[in-house]
């Protein structure tokens, strides 16, 4: 288990246990328990809104739960998220992409991609009925974070060196199986509502990861980060269209 606690103190700013030496070894074995730590995220946001979603307006409760995610997460994703909307859109070449990416200061594309990050996922979760929040709540975290263990195992590393490449390289080999079991327990909670959900998580892993690797020769530990919030973003457009009609998670 202590694999599991390491990837809950990198990917969350919780500490169950104070972790304050990790191996390359764990650390890159801690990627099997990425789907878990998505679990306890999803779990997290599902308890806070069973505690304020009765008293608050439906508008401010999505707000305080992207807060809530954000603060949770110290930010780690949107940080990636920002340092890719900079490089890869910056319409430079391949290399000037990835020193940008690498520069701590946060350029225009960043700020906008942020912005828009923050307001889709703030308005998407207000389209979501009462009745479907607490499954959307608990599937989404898992499903991201599983798409984080799709990009660290199928697609090469775009640098020589790099914390996202101590993931990369020294996670066992049966990783991405060990994990998709693990991805796959909430079916016996959702049934096919959540296969559906999670075919589409592999699918959008793949046509962004493509499109990254195509434009920056690899994958790194930023777009890790701009590829679970996209993902988080599209399943939960997805959700709002679905239950409209009627589809998966609709009560």
């Amino acid at each position: 288990m202590n694999a599991f606690f390491i990837g809950l103190q990198f990917l969350t700013r919780l500490k169950l246990v104070n972790q304050t030496e990790w191996t390359v070894e764990s650390f890159g074995r801690s990627v099997l328990f990425f789907p878990w730590v998505g679990a306890v995220i999803g779990g997290c946001m599902a308890l806070v809104y069973m505690l304020l979603g009765g008293y608050l307006d439906p508008s401010l409760m999505a707000l305080l739960l992207v807060v809530f995610e954000f603060l949770f997460t110290g930010g780690l994703h949107a940080d990636g998220f920002m340092d890719t909307c900079d490089g890869l859109f910056s319409g430079r070449d391949r290399e000037r992409k990835l020193e940008i990416m690498k520069d701590s200061r946060v350029g225009s594309n960043g700020v906008v991609g942020f912005v828009f990050l923050t307001a889709l996922k703030w308005q998407l979760l207000t389209h979501i009925p009462a009745e479907s929040m607490i499954p959307v709540l608990l599937c989404m975290p898992i499903l991201s974070r599983y798409s984080l263990v799709l990009s660290i195992r199928l697609f090469h590393y775009a640098r020589p060196e790099g914390m996202g490449k101590a993931f990369a390289v020294y996670s066992p080999s049966y990783t991405l199986l060990v994990a998709t079991i693990f991805a796959l327990l909430p079916t016996f909670l959702f049934t096919w509502d959540y296969v559906l959900f999670l075919g589409l998580t592999i699918g959008i892993n793949l046509i962004l990861n493509a499109y990254i690797s195509k434009h920056l020769g690899g994958v790194t530990g930023d777009t890790y980060g701009f590829v679970v919030e996209s993902t988080e973003i599209i399943l939960l457009f997805i959700a709002v269209v679905l239950i409209a009609v009627g589809g998966p998670f609709a009560s």
